[in-house]
């Protein structure tokens, strides 16, 4: 299992929505709207990592 870093959502890899690949690491999501958030900050959610998205709801 993956961590979403946009909503902090445990994704399994092999059923993630979407994925990103950022520095050479791949990053998992579990709908398409997170990956264009990380997609548009992918430092912000690096850096804090697990955080709640306001209004984001699985």
């Amino acid at each position: 299992m993956a961590k979403d870093l946009v909503c902090g959502m445990d994704v399994d890899e092999k059923k993630a929505a979407a994925t990103s690949q950022y520095q050479g690491k791949t990053y998992y999501f579990c709908a398409p709207g997170c990956k264009r958030a990380f997609d548009a900050n992918p430092d912000k959610y690096i850096k804090g990592a697990g955080q709640s998205m306001h209004g984001h709801s699985h």
